[in-house]
């Protein structure tokens, strides 16, 4: 999995737009809202893209609504998109980001 979303983040720098990840634990193990917070607080988004292995796990429903929480509370201004698999993580921001210019 680390190799696929590698090589998808490698198309952002293909398109010269800069990317950052912030990947959470799914088993728990992070505090969530320091993470991501953190993360989303550290400069204004265009777009924060919520990866498919947190929205396709039915039993991390409850975790992909905090996620969605705190992106609209630390970055209000960001579009939110879905990418489908790792290798379109850009095709997903992308979407959002050229819409807004």
């Amino acid at each position: 999995m680390a190799k696929a979303i590698e090589a998808g983040l490698a198309r952002f720098t293909e398109h010269g737009v800069g990317v950052e990840t912030c990947l959470i634990g799914l088993d728990g193990s992070d505090d969530v809202e320091a993470v991501l917070g953190n993360a989303l607080r550290a400069h204004p988004w265009e777009c924060v893209t919520v990866g498919g292995g947190l929205r396709h796990s039915d039993d991390q429903v409850e975790l992909l609504e905090q996620v969605i929480n705190l992106i609209r509370l630390h970055a209000p201004d960001a579009a939110i998109a879905f990418n489908a698999t790792p290798a379109t993580t850009y095709d997903a921001a992308a979407r959002w980001i050229e819409r807004r210019r």
